[in-house]
């Protein structure tokens, strides 16, 4: 029995260590930009990262001190942990699984629109309430003043990299037609009636298309490429607590069998 013990005790702390990405998986997600602003999945990345943690030192303890509830109790709230992560796995998959950039002629970023994204995620930005406060917290970066300093003329800027944030909240929709002078300053457009956000663009520095649906999508647009590098990690660490569990339970099922036989053989001594 010591032995099956020793053995939860070693495979709990490798779950304690599968703790550490999807708390740091959290951590991450919590210092970009976007995912500050608007708050959805960094909690419950963390909250899942530290129960993990919680519950995997109890069955370490449990196996090594050979404390039977601890083991109980491990069993239990580890396969809830694992229900938890599973089904957080399938739903960032789900409401990631839509959405992608527009190709436009002669720019090499891409522009975004919202409704090619999930139902969920929409709904998250399209309420003046949520958005006023995402908006207030997307302004107040300097995501959109660093375009200036790096790119002076128009030829540079439409062959720039720019993020889906970049493109969809610092700039006009391409398709307006508008005229560039600097890569957050845009005038004479020659198509205002092409887009709803052609109307919302000012060049106003704490304006700019903060009140878009194109800087929406490319809010959704960079929390698709985030969520979906959270959810490889956590879909790593699923598969490895899956086995760790596993093996915990033939580990504590042989201890218990092994407990059984001592017991039974130390009763038939006694007999005789």
């Amino acid at each position: 029995m010591a032995l099956s013990n020793n053995v939860i005790g070693c495979i709990n702390f490798v779950a304690m260590l599968l703790s550490i990405p999807v708390i740091g998986a959290g951590i991450w997600l919590a210092m970009e930009t976007d995912n500050s602003c608007v708050k959805i999945l960094q909690w419950p990345v963390i909250i899942l990262g530290v129960l993990n943690l919680v519950v995997a030192l109890a069955g370490f303890i449990g196996g090594f001190w050979r404390i039977p509830a601890l083991l109980i109790f491990y069993l239990v709230a580890m396969l809830i942990l694992i229900i938890l992560l599973a089904c957080l796995v399938v739903f960032i998959y789900m409401v990631t699984i839509r959405g992608s950039g527009h190709m436009e002629p002669s720019r090499t970023y891409l522009e975004y629109h919202l409704e090619d994204y999930s139902g969920w995620l929409r709904r998250r930005v399209q309420s003046s309430y949520k958005w006023d406060r995402i908006r207030s917290c997307l302004s107040s970066t300097t995501m959109c003043a660093q375009l200036n300093q790096s790119y002076k003329m128009a030829q540079d800027f439409f062959n720039a990299p720019l993020s889906p944030l970049q493109s969809g909240c610092c700039k006009p929709p391409t398709q307006c037609g508008y005229t560039f002078v600097n890569p957050t300053y845009w005038i004479s457009p020659i198509n205002n009636a092409a887009d709803m956000d052609c109307l919302n663009w000012n060049n106003d520095q704490t304006q700019l298309c903060y009140s878009c649906d194109s800087c929406k999508a490319g809010l959704l647009a960079n929390l698709k490429k985030e969520w979906r590098r959270a959810d490889i990690i956590l879909l790593i660490t699923l598969v490895g607590l899956i086995w760790v569990y596993l093996i915990g339970c033939c580990a504590f099922r042989n201890a218990k069998t092994e407990e059984i036989f001592r017991k039974y053989k130390q009763g038939y001594a006694d007999t005789n």
